[in-house]
């Protein structure tokens, strides 16, 4: 019973809160066979940037739950059952919080660009392209917004 609700646990967490991959070369269906804007401009500035989804609280339910479920195999009689779920519970919310923020963070880059009538724009993506401050490169922008490099 135990080894199946850490199992549920794990597997729960990772199906509903991992981030979406922000990579500049990774597109949605959603964005396939549509247009979008281009326009060729500089990179000003890049910083590293921590992106964080929302916290859904699904790691700590999920983990409280599970918790529980294995802490109340612990021990013979009834109350040490309903003492074992109760700490079970508490250490797997605390452990599911911490998994689904682990799950939930990746690294990324604000790009600061300056397009060629002199706008700054700011966009922020994943840290699959690296683009150096005085490249030129292309903002590509509609739905979703994303600077890469002019070959």
């Amino acid at each position: 019973m135990k080894k199946s609700a850490l199992f549920l646990l794990s597997g729960a967490i990772l199906l509903s809160s991992c981030t979406s991959d922000i990579g500049t070369n990774v597109y949605d269906v959603s964005n396939a066979n549509t247009v979008s804007q281009v326009a060729p401009c500089t990179v000003v500035s890049v910083r590293p940037v921590t992106v964080r989804a929302s916290d859904s609280g699904n790691g700590t339910a999920l983990g409280a739950i599970a918790g529980g479920v294995a802490g109340s195999q612990i021990g013979s009689g009834s109350e040490a059952g309903v003492l074992g779920a109760l700490g079970g519970a508490l250490i797997g919310g605390v452990a599911g919080t911490i998994a689904e923020d682990e799950l939930s963070t990746q690294s990324a880059l604000e790009y600061i660009v300056q397009l060629q009538n002199g706008t700054l724009q700011t966009v922020t993506q994943g840290t699959d392209v690296w683009l150096q401050a005085g490249q030129k490169c292309f903002l590509v922008y509609g739905s979703h917004a994303r600077v890469i490099p002019a070959n």
